[in-house]
């Protein structure tokens, strides 16, 4: 156990996103996340929800200024061949990512969301 007052936890991407149709279509409908919570200020405000998977956490944010369409995000992985398969038995025609061996030594998965955001599905060998 570490003497250091400061515990520093794991960061939680914020990825913008323009339509909780076609992000709840992605995330949870294609990828398999499951959505921890949602929040608007009020009625007919812009979203913020978190979506979740095994250990990974993101936050979709229709917020103005929250995340820059285009961001990439490096999501460890354990099972990528059998994620890959997951993915592929799915009826989504918008994205049929396949596994690349990285030069790093690992192998990848990436996949684009409808928002212009990439997630990096990173399996190390």
């Amino acid at each position: 156990m570490s003497d250091d007052p400061i515990a520093i936890s794991p960061p939680v991407p914020i990825l913008r996103i323009f339509s909780v149709e076609k992000a709840l279509e992605f995330y949870v409908g294609y990828l398999g996340f499951e959505v921890a919570w949602e929040h608007r200020f009020e009625p007919g405000m812009p979203l913020y929800m978190q979506v979740e998977r095994g250990g990974a956490v993101l936050h979709l944010s229709e917020h103005h200024g929250d995340g820059t369409p285009g961001t990439a995000c490096f999501v460890p992985i354990r099972g990528i061949e059998a994620f890959h398969a997951e993915l592929t038995a799915r009826d989504y025609p918008f994205a049929r990512p396949g596994i690349e061996d990285a030069p790093w030594g690992s192998k990848t998965l990436t996949v684009g969301d409808p928002f212009g955001n990439h997630l990096r599905f990173d399996e190390a060998q």
